[in-house]
């Protein structure tokens, strides 16, 4: 059965996913990248982005275990890039160059149409209009019983958390705080959607813990 997954979320120790101001200079907001230490050390993510070397401990065996079994990735606008309203032009195509990580269909949510962007590796962008359903009707259908890999921003999350259609979330809390930013839980009872912490495990660099759906 295809499962919507929440894979190597990094949060700060007070709860923002990402940092304040995103721009062409700061996409993960600003001191959002601090976030990521943990991952950048891991041998699969130095992978990812054509690098050698990296560790293979706990980290990298979360890290790795985030790419197994994805059929497709679904996504905010705000994590394909920082451009807001419609479409300008149509030069940007993503953060990642043309040969994007993810190797599966990705479907972005946003409100300004845009034909889909075939980049190289198996990715292919698709832009969603109709809302967070129709996101994972079509993303389930490419993925074709394979999980769906949530990949963020914090808005993303918390319009498909609060529906109660994410199964499960790798969140890591980096020893981080970010002050303000994008709070991912602010709101939200867990308990009350049916979400119960199923692992919990601390590294020197992160604490994970996987978070799932009951019943």
């Amino acid at each position: 059965m295809t499962r919507l997954r929440v894979e190597s979320f990094t949060l700060s120790m007070d709860g923002y996913g990402a940092g304040p101001d995103q721009d062409g200079d700061n996409p993960l907001g600003v001191g959002g990248t601090s976030l990521h230490g943990w991952a950048w050390r891991t041998q699969t993510f130095r992978r990812l982005f054509g690098q050698e070397g990296g560790s293979t401990d706990t980290d990298d065996e979360f890290a790795r275990r985030g790419f197994d079994n994805i059929g497709a990735t679904i996504m905010g606008r705000n994590m394909f890039g920082p451009v807001r309203g419609p479409w300008p032009d149509l030069k940007w195509r993503g953060w990642w160059g043309e040969n994007p990580p993810y190797h599966t269909p990705v479907y972005i949510l946003t409100h300004h149409p845009r034909d889909p962007i075939e980049m190289d590796g198996g990715t292919t962008f698709h832009f969603v209009t109709d809302g967070i359903q129709s996101a994972l009707s079509q993303a389930r259908e490419a993925a074709e019983g394979k999980d769906i890999r949530l990949g963020g921003g914090v808005d993303a999350i918390r319009q498909y958390l609060q529906a109660r259609l994410i199964d499960e979330m790798h969140l890591v809390f980096s020893p981080v705080l970010l002050g303000r930013g994008e709070a991912l839980f602010a709101g939200i009872d867990l308990p009350k959607l049916g979400y119960t912490i199923k692992q919990q495990v601390n590294t020197d660099a992160a604490c994970h813990v996987v978070i799932s759906k009951t019943g």
